[in-house]
């Protein structure tokens, strides 16, 4: 039996042919993105571009889909491939192992892709895909802060210029502007993110050297990738 039988009846055979000749990329496969490419797989899409750097650790088990005890130290891009091929054999997914930044930018033709999905954690690597996608003339999907909340009911989907709250959201709006940005379709949360715990132990980034490791739930970061997918699914059909 077809896998996505239950998918055509709610959407119809054309749609399900148009998702299974699309190409989607996803960067970033943490809490957010990993969920985004898993969602993404079980609808259908033909295609996957998977971008990550970093590998599965122990702290990443309470939130994202691809980490388990058995794929700790794997490549997040792999383990997320491993996944999607048994659910979507079809599926044609190719993996980058690297930290997409400027710098690395020129690796991705974005003009190949039918969605871009910025699932990613950094502003500067944001900021990026914005531009490489507005000068490619194909649509993007960002993720604003999904740490440090609480709330999975407080995603909304907005045009950058119209979120509040979230402090990413705030400096991306900020760059946006400076950098000629005249819409972005972003998910963000409207819940004031919580401070850490005063029992929790400190935690330092490897990358900063600063404690600035947010707080993360199983609830509320999967829903924003699931946003996110449902978003490019509906965008793609319509």
């Amino acid at each position: 039996m077809d896998f996505l039988e239950r998918t055509e009846r709610l959407i119809g055979p054309e749609s399900v042919s148009r998702l299974k000749n699309c190409r989607v990329a996803v960067f970033g496969l943490g809490g957010v993105g990993g969920h985004a490419a898993e969602a993404l797989a079980r609808s259908g899409i033909g295609s996957l571009d998977l971008i990550d750097s970093d590998r599965v650790a122990p702290s990443n088990i309470n939130r994202q889909v691809i980490a388990l005890h058995s794929t700790v130290g794997l490549y997040k891009t792999d383990a997320a491939a491993q996944r999607i091929r048994d659910i979507s054999p079809d599926c044609a997914v190719r993996t980058y192992p690297v930290f997409f930044l400027p710098e690395t930018s020129d690796m991705f033709d974005f003009s190949q892709y039918d969605y871009v999905i910025d699932a990613v954690d950094t502003v500067k690597a944001k900021m990026e895909l914005i531009l490489k996608a507005r000068d490619a003339g194909t649509p993007i999907i960002s993720s604003m802060g999904a740490g440090n909340k609480l709330d999975p009911t407080a995603f909304r989907v907005a045009d950058i210029y119209k979120t509040s709250v979230c402090p990413l959201a705030r400096v991306i709006r900020q760059q946006c502007r400076r950098a000629g940005i005249k819409s972005l379709k972003v998910v963000y949360s409207t819940e004031i993110p919580l401070p850490p715990h005063p029992a929790a132990a400190e935690v330092t980034d490897p990358d900063t050297k600063k404690r600035s490791v947010p707080g993360s739930v199983a609830f509320v970061p999967s829903v924003a990738g699931l946003i996110m997918a449902g978003e490019v699914v509906r965008d793609l059909i319509r």
